[in-house]
């Protein structure tokens, strides 16, 4: 087994073991050696979330990388999506739950269905300050909207089986 495929699954093992600084040490070791190692930099951005004073950008970038190297990972994109969810940038998750229902249709309301659960409990959280009766009708009406694409139905349909 290569040097690098051992670091790799050092790494992956630091993690499962929680040991965060560690592992993102051996992960970056991985992306020294191999810089288009999408694996290292998905698993150094996971690192990465359990340290204290880490960067949103950071982990961010280190998930974006990991998505540049390998384009088709459905798991890439829709954890990148839900990291989006939790800080609040909502747009950017949308985005990347769209993308990974384009890349796998077949699972489309998965996704669509995930981000509709995700925003729905997440932004009113996020939007505390502004959460008034319009902002509520609002994060309602967008997670309804994904839930209806979920179900491949259109308001129309939703409401004339509601009715």
């Amino acid at each position: 087994m290569a040097d690098t495929e051992k670091d790799l699954m050092k790494a992956e093992t630091l993690l499962a073991q929680f040991e965060y600084e560690k592992a993102r040490k051996k992960f970056n070791d991985v992306i020294k050696a191999d810089p288009k190692n999408a694996l290292a930099y998905f698993g150094k951005a996971e690192a990465t979330l359990g340290i204290p004073k880490a960067k949103i950008d950071d982990i961010m970038g280190l998930y974006q990388k990991a998505f540049e190297l390998e384009p088709d990972n459905v798991y890439y994109l829709t954890t990148l999506g839900s990291f989006c969810s939790d800080i609040g940038r909502f747009n950017e998750a949308e985005q990347y739950y769209t993308k990974a229902t384009e890349i796998d249709e077949e699972n489309a309301s998965v996704y669509f269905s995930e981000f509709a659960i995700s925003y729905f409990t997440k932004a009113p959280i996020i939007m505390e300050k502004f959460l008034d009766d319009n902002t509520r009708k609002m994060i309602k009406k967008k997670s309804l909207i994904y839930m209806l694409k979920a179900l491949d139905m259109d308001e129309e349909e939703a409401k004339e089986l509601l009715g």
